[in-house]
């Protein structure tokens, strides 16, 4: 008896893992989740794709080492030039709120003009950031910039962007123009 109450257990199991299965390949060949970047992902979703992310990023960040003068003033420099050509269009300059580029992005990439950075685990952040810009970020528009970025200049921007919301403008304009002063990256 017992056997015939564990055999019919498992094939309700089957069952219903079979209906699911088919259940979820039907909703994705249905095309009815909006993929519009107008229309927000529903609060589920967006809690399970910014958890992946978060989780995947410090995963793949805990071991970077960190190099030990990034508040050299050469890097800022050097990563304000590369800020200002590569990310400002997407992350802002100081007096600017919105593009009409970041307008159109769904998430909305970080106004990093405006953030002040949880620098409670300084390691953290830099390791965080650096491999972000490395790697970029899936279908967030965020792309990876290590084709045709080595790791110092990779650097170099992070340095720039942890000193960033407290530019003013005319700060920026001068640390961000281009010339010898800035590493001549182009």
């Amino acid at each position: 008896m017992k056997f015939i109450k564990q055999t019919s257990y498992f094939k309700h199991l089957i069952i219903t893992l079979v209906t699911l299965f088919i259940t979820a390949i039907a909703f994705l060949y249905s095309g009815l989740y909006s993929m519009g970047a107008d229309d927000p992902h529903y609060d589920v979703t967006t809690w399970a794709l910014e958890t992946l992310r978060e989780s995947s990023i410090a995963r793949a960040s805990g071991d970077i080492q960190v190099p030990t003068d990034l508040n050299e003033p050469k890097r800022l420099l050097r990563g304000g030039a590369d800020y200002n050509d590569m990310c400002a269009g997407c992350h802002l300059k100081p007096g600017t709120n919105e593009t009409d580029f970041t307008l159109g992005l769904y998430p909305s990439p970080p106004a990093l003009t405006k953030l002040t950075f949880d620098m409670s685990d300084e390691t953290a952040y830099y390791q965080r950031n650096f491999w972000i810009i490395k790697h970029g970020i899936k279908a967030s528009g965020m792309p990876a910039w290590a084709p045709g970025h080595d790791d110092e200049r990779i650097w170099n921007m992070i340095a720039f962007i942890k000193r960033l919301p407290d530019l003013t403008e005319e700060q920026y304009q001068v640390i961000t123009a281009r010339g010898k002063s800035s590493g001549g990256h182009h």
